[in-house]
């Protein structure tokens, strides 16, 4: 995680277990849902030592859905999901939770709870529909800026996730995304973005989610999109299981770098301001 100016290291603790449920709940609740009477007492924020960060975590395409509204194009996940398929039920992240056109009662859920973070990943291909090859989508700069925005406004912190496995369809069609070394020139371009669109507010940022995961279930076992592997370690019309994830996390380990010393050097010092 790159953070602009902390002398402090705090423990950013996603709700992964009781937290979370509450949130979901919180957010059901406004949704027509009820919360369990137990749910809420099993955890008080005294038991946490000062400076303890208590929040949520989401990721663009499980959330966002409007997956083509205002320039956004077709993301790797939104091309998978529509053909090799991403759920047994054949759901899709088309709509998600809808947080796209939602955010704010999601905002006011997270308010109500009290909590002091929100963990949200960009939408490449919100942002930068063609990635370098294109313009950058002022729409979905707005979109970020309004939920930054509203967070601050609560007093809830936002951490930036860079990248949450979703890229532009057009980077896989036109290079083999992380396969290539040109994956690094985008992320990097992708990332100079955020930092000058958003860095003026975002004091925590992560550069790619689980990178280690991802590979694993995109390269070798063919799960995720591209849906690359071969034999034992999966059943995939292309890709090579021994090799390609090395390739693949390579490449991904080196864009981390670029971006993070970019930041480091030319942003940090700034937004410190």
């Amino acid at each position: 995680m790159i953070t602009s100016s902390s002398p402090t290291i705090f423990l950013f603790f996603f709700l992964i277990s009781t937290c979370s449920a509450l949130l979901q709940a919180s957010i059901n609740g406004v949704r027509g849902f009820k919360l369990e009477e137990n749910e809420a007492t099993q955890i008080k924020r005294s038991d946490f030592p000062p400076g303890f960060l208590f929040g949520a975590a989401t990721s663009s395409y499980q959330v966002e859905g409007a997956y083509l509204e205002d320039g956004k194009s077709l993301s790797n996940w939104d091309v998978f999901c529509h053909s090799i398929g991403c759920a047994e039920d054949g759901d899709t992240g088309d709509i998600a939770d809808d947080h796209y056109h939602m955010f704010m009662e999601d905002i006011e859920a997270m308010h109500s709870l009290g909590l002091d973070a929100y963990r949200f990943s960009i939408s490449w291909a919100r942002i930068l529909p063609r990635g370098r090859f294109g313009e950058v989508n002022p729409a979905g700069i707005k979109f970020y800026n309004k939920i930054i925005d509203n967070l601050i406004l609560r007093g809830i912190e936002p951490f930036v996730t860079i990248n949450h496995n979703d890229l532009p369809q057009e980077l896989e069609d036109r290079y083999g995304s992380w396969l290539n070394a040109e994956m690094q020139e985008d992320f990097l371009y992708l990332a100079e973005v955020c930092f000058k669109s958003f860095g003026d507010r975002v004091k925590y940022w992560v550069t790619i989610n689980e990178p280690n995961m991802y590979i694993e279930l995109a390269f070798e076992q063919g799960v995720f999109p591209p849906s690359r592997c071969s034999e034992p370690f999966g059943n995939c019309v292309y890709g090579n299981s021994d090799v390609e994830p090395l390739v693949a996390m390579h490449n991904m380990l080196l864009a981390h770098g670029r971006a993070a010393k970019l930041y480091h050097e030319e942003f940090q010092a700034i937004n410190q301001l």
